[in-house]
C-alpha cells in the first residue's frame, strides 16, 4: 500500500511538472520562433535594432524555467539582465546555451508536455465511457477508436480496460516524461563551466550579508522590547518596593497597596519576558512540532485559514522557527491589508527543501516598501539561504512562495 500510494504521488508530482514545463515549452516555441524571424531578418540589417529584444525575450523565457526546476529541484541561479551591446550579447555563453535550450525545451518540451496531459486524459475518459458510452450512437465508435462501433455494456467495459491500461501507462511513464522535459533545462541552463564558481560566491557574500542584517534587526528588536517594555516594569517594580519598605511602619495599609502594584508590575514584566523568548524562538515548536505550531497559528487568524502540512520528519530547529515566522507575518499581513474572506497555507518538504505557499482571495496589490513585513520576512528567508517569490496583483490573489533548504 505504501509503494502504491508513493507511486500515485510520484505520478501527480510529474504531471504537475509537465503541465508547469508545457507552458514554458509554449513560451519557449514562442520565442524561438520571434528570434528566428528577427535573424532572418538581420541578414538585410533590417533586424539588427530588434536583435537585443530577442535576445532579452529568450531569457526571460529561460529564466522562467530556471525558476520552475529550481522549485523542483537544485536551483539553478539566473545570470542577470543580457548585456546590451549586440556584439557582447552575442558573445555571452549564458546567451548561446538559452538559445539551444529554446530550440530543444520548444520540441521536447512540448512533445512530453503534451503527452503527458494527454495520459490521464485518456484514462478518465475511458475508465468512465461504460457510464455514458449510451450518450453516443454505436456508429460514432470508442472514444480515439472510430472503428470500433460499441454495441453494447461488455464493449463498453472493454474500453474501460484499455482506461486502465492509460491509467498503468500514466503512473509508470508519467515520471519519465518528466525527467525528459526537464533534461535540457537541467543541461543548458545552469552556469557554464568556470562561472558557476563566481556567481556562487556572489550569491554567499549576498547571503552573508542579508543575513548579518536580519540578525541586527532582530537584536534591535529584542534590545527595544527589553529596554521599553521589559525594563521599564522592573524599575517600577523597584520604585513601587521602595515605597512599600518606607511605608510599611508609618502606614501598613498603604504599603500592602503599594506592594499589590508591585506584584502586578513584576507579572506584567514576567509576560513580556515570555513574549521576548517567543520571540526568539517559539517553545510550541519543541512541544508540539511544526504541524502544530501551525495549527495554533491557523486557529487563531481572524480570517478562516485552511493548513496542509506534509512534512514526515523534523527539520532542523533554526528552518522550523523561519517557516513559523514566516506563516505568522503571512497571516498578520492578511489580517490587517488583504480584506480577504480566506487563506490557505501549505507546507510540505521536498526534495530536501521546505516549501511554504500562503495564498489569500483578497484584494492583492502586495507592496514590500509599504512596511508590511514582506522586508523582514525576504531577510530573514535570504538569511537560510532561502529563496521568497511574491505574487500580488491588482484585484488579488496574492500567493506567496517560500522555499528554505532543510537538508536531506
Amino acid at each position: 500500500m505504501t509503494h502504491l500510494r508513493d507511486r500515485a504521488r510520484a505520478a501527480v508530482d510529474a504531471l504537475e511538472h509537465l503541465v508547469g514545463g508545457l507552458g514554458t515549452a509554449l513560451l519557449a516555441l514562442a520565442a524561438l520562433l520571434w528570434t528566428v524571424f528577427v535573424a532572418t531578418a538581420c541578414l538585410v540589417w533590417v533586424g539588427l535594432p530588434a536583435a537585443p529584444g530577442a535576445l532579452r525575450v529568450v531569457r526571460a523565457t529561460a529564466d522562467r524555467e530556471r525558476a520552475r526546476l529550481s522549485r523542483w529541484g537544485t536551483p539553478i541561479p539566473t545570470p542577470g539582465p543580457v548585456p546590451t551591446a549586440l556584439p557582447v550579447a552575442v558573445r555571452d555563453p549564458f546567451v548561446r546555451r538559452e538559445l539551444g535550450w529554446v530550440a530543444l525545451h520548444a520540441v521536447t518540451g512540448l512533445c512530453s508536455g503534451l503527452i503527458g496531459l494527454a495520459l490521464p486524459l485518456y484514462a478518465v475518459q475511458d475508465i468512465t465511457f461504460p457510464l455514458w458510452y449510451r450518450l453516443l450512437p454505436a456508429e460514432a465508435g470508442a472514444p480515439g477508436i472510430v472503428w470500433w462501433h460499441i454495441h453494447g455494456l461488455a464493449e463498453a467495459l472493454l474500453v474501460g480496460l484499455l482506461g486502465l491500461g492509460w491509467l498503468i501507462a500514466t503512473v509508470t511513464v508519467g515520471p519519465a516524461l518528466a525527467r525528459l522535459q526537464a533534461r535540457p533545462g537541467r543541461w543548458l541552463l545552469p552556469p557554464p563551466p568556470g562561472i558557476d564558481l563566481s556567481l556562487r560566491v556572489a550569491e554567499l557574500t549576498a547571503t552573508r550579508a542579508a543575513a548579518l542584517d536580519a540578525h541586527a534587526v532582530e537584536l534591535r528588536r529584542i534590545e527595544r522590547s527589553l529596554h521599553d517594555g521589559t525594563q521599564n516594569r522592573l524599575v517600577a517594580v523597584n520604585v513601587l518596593l521602595g515605597a512599600a519598605r518606607r511605608a510599611v511602619r508609618r502606614d501598613p495599609d498603604r504599603a500592602d497597596e503599594i506592594l499589590g502594584r508591585a506584584q502586578d508590575a513584576a507579572e506584567q514584566a514576567l509576560g513580556e519576558l515570555r513574549t521576548v523568548v517567543r520571540g526568539i524562538l517559539p517553545p510550541v515548536l519543541d512541544d508540539r512540532g511544526l504541524a502544530g505550531a501551525l495549527a495554533g497559528l491557523a486557529g487563531g487568524c481572524a480570517v478562516p485559514c485552511r493548513l496542509t502540512v506534509d512534512v514526515p520528519v523534523r527539520c532542523a530547529a533554526s528552518v522550523e522557527a523561519t517557516a513559523y515566522f514566516v506563516v505568522a507575518e503571512a497571516l498578520t499581513n492578511v489580517v490587517r491589508h488583504s480584506d480577504a474572506g480566506r487563506v490557505d497555507v501549505t507546507v510540505r518538504r521536498r526534495q530536501g527543501r521546505l516549501l511554504v505557499t500562503v495564498t489569500d482571495d483578497g484584494h492583492g496589490d502586495a507592496d514590500e516598501t509599504r512596511g508590511s513585513g514582506l522586508t523582514g520576512i525576504r531577510r530573514r528567508v535570504g538569511a537560510y539561504d532561502g529563496r521568497m517569490t511574491l505574487t500580488s496583483p491588482a484585484g488579488g490573489p496574492t500567493r506567496m512562495e517560500v522555499e528554505l533548504p532543510c537538508g536531506s
